[in-house]
């Protein structure tokens, strides 16, 4: 192995794994990520370990699962006291810079980064007002009805297209914030320290709003048609689907605006990856792009319209699933796929193993290196996510839930506490369609993966912990709200940053 890699890591929000060139996208919508694809592995079946940002984020940092940390939502603190992937590499004695996006909420803004250089779009503490978003607010997800909206619909369905989300200006900001650091960083070598770093660049994009800048949008108008996965027939359909599409307003949605939010959706891609070239460009020029780990991510994925879903909140693969590309060029193959079952929290065990760092001792990660370098290495096709709502936020659905999914081999299993679970076929049912949950012939099967998912996740110790917390939530917004504490990490936007153009 080489000497110890630098490592830079590039982590979106909310990418689709099929809206990428690299996973089989027509569009091409990622030519730089497809570049970077070609001089690294591409993992095919890489999961979050919660399908909604601050749990998974935080998962990846610790490599634990968010019931083993009780982080599930939105607005759960991860404690400090927990070492992160970013603690163990700083150990090791790397310089550990986070740009940007981190999702962390509370007082600790570092976990473990000796650096932090810029931050969210929004506030780190509860009770505070959110970021501005002007004409786009509600926009970011499922946060109610457009009132404008003959049928109802989202406003982050309806409210979309050409414009201009201050979500893109944060990015804009992170990325120049990102270059500058890489400068120094090179002229700190060319000075002749040759210390290791690690260098975390978050990004926000291309998480909705589903409004794209007039060039990134046109680019795509016209091409973009409807989701090609419908929704499963009524008498197959999960009842909590069901239940979750029309609380969230997401029924019946107008054609135009389905194909309007959808285009800018791939507008925003580009607008990403446009900014990760950019990046990835300057580690070249710099030369600290030699013997460097670069790795691509998102937190999570976003439906944009299949089987009339949106966003993330659900286990279908266009919500669970993430794009995961690991590039070491003269280490590492280059140009290839992995079929292994993968997780984001596999991706801090990769870095502390190419580290030589020290382990973190209860991560449930596993480091990608052996199978990236060999798909015929040992490796067990299985891994988790979860999602635990607990009624704080809009967004989290009409009852408090506690679901947890288990990818083993071919099959995906959703248990559903109070609900009957969900299986699919993902060899014979890729689009996961025809749901098995409920059929007799797979009543065995079904019992294995229920004692494989409830061993160590317990619902109704989680339901309690769960209330627990919120109630010390409602003492924490209270304070926030009284006090209004100012966010140490966050990139300030305003209102007239965010707009709609005129519609023909």
């Amino acid at each position: 192995m080489k000497d110890r890699p630098n490592i830079v890591f590039l982590f979106s929000d909310q990418h689709a794994q099929k809206v990428m060139g690299c996973y089989g996208d027509a569009l091409s919508p990622t030519p730089n990520l497809d570049r970077l694809a070609a001089r690294g592995v591409v993992f095919d079946n890489a999961y979050c370990a919660a399908p909604i940002c601050t749990p998974s984020r935080m998962a990846l940092l610790t490599g634990r699962w968010p019931h083993e940390q009780s982080c599930w939502t939105l607005e759960d603190y991860l404690a400090s006291d927990l070492p992160t992937y970013a603690h163990a590499l700083g150990a090791a004695g790397y310089k550990t810079i986070q740009v940007g996006r981190m999702h962390s909420v509370g007082p600790d803004q570092h976990h473990g980064f000796s650096e932090r250089i810029l931050g969210e779009a929004g506030p780190s503490w509860l009770g505070v007002a959110r970021q501005k978003l002007g004409v786009l607010t509600g926009a970011q997800g499922p946060a109610g009805p457009d009132p404008d909206s003959p049928d109802g619909t989202a406003i982050s369905i309806t409210r979309s297209g050409p414009g201009q989300s201050g979500y893109e200006v944060v990015d804009d900001a992170i990325t120049e914030a990102a270059l500058t650091r890489i400068d120094a960083l090179a002229a700190s070598r060319e000075a002749g320290d040759d210390t290791p770093f690690m260098l975390g660049i978050g990004f926000v994009l291309p998480h909705c709003p589903f409004v794209a800048r007039k060039e990134d949008y046109e680019r795509f108008e016209g091409k973009v048609g409807l989701p090609t996965i419908p929704r499963a027939d009524p008498s197959n359909e999960h009842p909590w689907i069901t239940k979750w599409r029309e609380y969230a307003h997401i029924d019946h949605p107008a054609d135009a605006d389905v194909i309007r939010a959808r285009t800018a959706y791939y507008g925003l891609v580009h607008a990403l990856d446009r900014k990760i070239g950019r990046i990835l460009d300057r580690l070249e020029e710099t030369g600290l792009g030699e013997n460097t780990i670069i790795v691509y991510a998102s937190d999570h994925g976003e439906q944009i319209g299949e089987r009339d879903l949106w966003w993330k909140n659900t286990f279908f693969e266009e919500s669970v699933k993430v794009p995961l590309i690991v590039a070491w060029p003269g280490v590492l193959p280059e140009g290839e796929h992995r079929a292994n079952v993968t997780n984001l929290i596999d991706i801090g065990a990769t870095f502390i193993a190419a580290a030589q760092a020290p382990a973190l001792p209860r991560s449930r990660g596993r480091s990608l290196l052996d199978i990236a370098g060999d798909p015929q290495a040992p490796w067990l096709d299985e891994t988790f996510s979860e999602y635990v709502t607990d009624l704080s936020s809009p967004w989290t659905g009409p009852e408090m839930l506690c679901q947890r999914m288990l990818r083993h081999g071919r099959y995906k299993y959703v248990h559903m506490d109070g609900y009957r679970p969900q299986l699919f076929d993902l060899e014979a049912d890729p689009q996961e369609t025809n749901d098995l949950g409920a059929d007799p012939a797979h009543a065995g099967l079904i019992a294995w993966c229920a004692e494989r998912v409830l061993a160590g996740w317990d619902p109704d110790a989680i339901r309690r912990e769960v209330a627990a917390r919120c109630a010390e939530k409602a003492i924490l917004r209270d304070w926030g709200k009284a006090t209004q504490p100012i966010s140490s990490a966050q990139v300030l936007i305003e209102d007239s940053d965010s707009w709609l153009d005129p519609r023909p």
